[in-house]
C-alpha cells in the first residue's frame, strides 16, 4: 500500500498523513513555540520537547555513559555523546562526503549546499538555516540576554559568549598555540 499524505505544507514540499503533524511542522517555518517552560523563559514548538527540557531543571539524568560517567536526561543525548568516544559519524552526505554524529548536523550542513533557510524573522527580511540562529537573531530585537555571568552579573545574548567571558575572571586559556 502506498503512503497517503494528504496534508501538504504550503511553504515547502513536505506532506504528512496527519493534520496535527503538519501543524507541528509549520512551526519550523513560523518559529512559533506555544509550549513555554514555567521555570525559565524558553519555549518549545512541541510538548514533548518541553517535557524533556523540564528535566534540565529537575536535574533528572537517568542515562549514564559507561566510559566517562557523564549523565544525560535523554537516551538520545547519551547515544550522541557516545559517538564522541567512538568517533562514529553515521550520517553521511553524498554530495561532499562529509559525515556527522548527529542527524540534525547533517540537516543543517545540507542547507549550506541547497541554500535553504526555512527559519525567517517576522520583523526583517532575514532567514536562517537553523532555529537556534533565528532565536539568537530575535534577541537583537527584544534585547533579551538570558545568559548572565554568576561572577559579575553581566548579561549575554548567547551561552558561548558567556563561556568566553567567564575566562576573563578565571584566567583559563584553553587554546594553546603549537
Amino acid at each position: 500500500m502506498e503512503n497517503y499524505n494528504p496534508y501538504s505544507c504550503d511553504v515547502c514540499d513536505k506532506s504528512f498523513s496527519k493534520s496535527s503533524t503538519l501543524t507541528t511542522h509549520r512551526r519550523t517555518h513560523t518559529g512559533e513555540k506555544p509550549y513555554p517552560c514555567d521555570v525559565c523563559d524558553k519555549s518549545f514548538s512541541q510538548s514533548g520537547s518541553l517535557k524533556r527540557h523540564r528535566r534540565t531543571h529537575s536535574g533528572e539524568k537517568r542515562f549514564a555513559c559507561n566510559v566517562c560517567d557523564k549523565c544525560f536526561g535523554q537516551s538520545s543525548s547519551l547515544t550522541e555523546h557516545r559517538r564522541t568516544h567512538t568517533g562514529e559519524k553515521p550520517y553521511a552526505f553524498d554530495v561532499c562526503e562529509k559525515s556527522f554524529g548527529q542527524s540534525s548536523s547533517l540537516t543543517k550542513h545540507r542547507r549550506t549546499h541547497t541554500g535553504d533557510k526555512p527559519y525567517t524573522c517576522d520583523l526583517y527580511d532575514k532567514s536562517f538555516t537553523d532555529s537556534g540562529s533565528l532565536t539568537r537573531h530575535r534577541r537583537t530585537h527584544t534585547g533579551e540576554t538570558p545568559y548572565v555571568c554568576d561572577l559579575c552579573d553581566k548579561p549575554f545574548i548567547e551561552c558561548g559568549i558567556l563561556t568566553t567571558h567567564r575566562r576573563t575572571h578565571t584566567g583559563e586559556r584553553p587554546y594553546v598555540c603549537e
